[in-house]
């Protein structure tokens, strides 16, 4: 696996299969264009194949804040410890930030727990008619 903190040279054929579950998954195009214009983003791709099978991205303020919205791994590939060296390599991205946030299910705040992170409570607001991008 290679963990790549760009990118520049990816293409929208490396994205195939993400957002599994979403009623209205984001293009290949809306996906590519999100880790092109977040402020952080790791991807593990896979390096027989080329193909990306997992990232995280953060969008920062650059100066002492910033948030994580997407954490997704390919679902063939969910469980070999991928999805935490994602959050780590993020996480030391950011090391120099005095607040890193992140909203997920509560199911999943141990994953994050073990990975360093500390529960809180937040709000949210979603528009699922734009969850496509579009």
């Amino acid at each position: 696996m290679i963990y790549l903190t760009t990118s520049s040279s990816v293409t929208e054929d490396q994205l195939n299969g993400f957002f599994v579950g979403w009623p209205n998954p984001p293009s290949l195009e809306v996906h590519l264009n999100l880790l092109k214009k977040s402020s952080r983003v790791v991807l593990a791709v896979d390096d027989e194949s080329a193909q990306v099978v997992g990232f995280i991205t953060a969008i920062s303020d650059g100066v002492l804040s910033a948030y994580i919205p997407f954490l997704e791994v390919l679902p063939p590939f969910q469980g070999q410890g991928i999805g935490q060296q994602l959050v780590k390599k993020m996480l030391e991205l950011l090391s120099d930030m005095y607040m890193i946030d992140l909203m997920c299910d509560k199911e999943l705040q141990g994953y994050y727990e073990k990975l360093g992170m500390h529960r809180s409570h937040g709000m949210i607001l979603r528009n699922y008619a734009k969850q496509s991008g579009v």
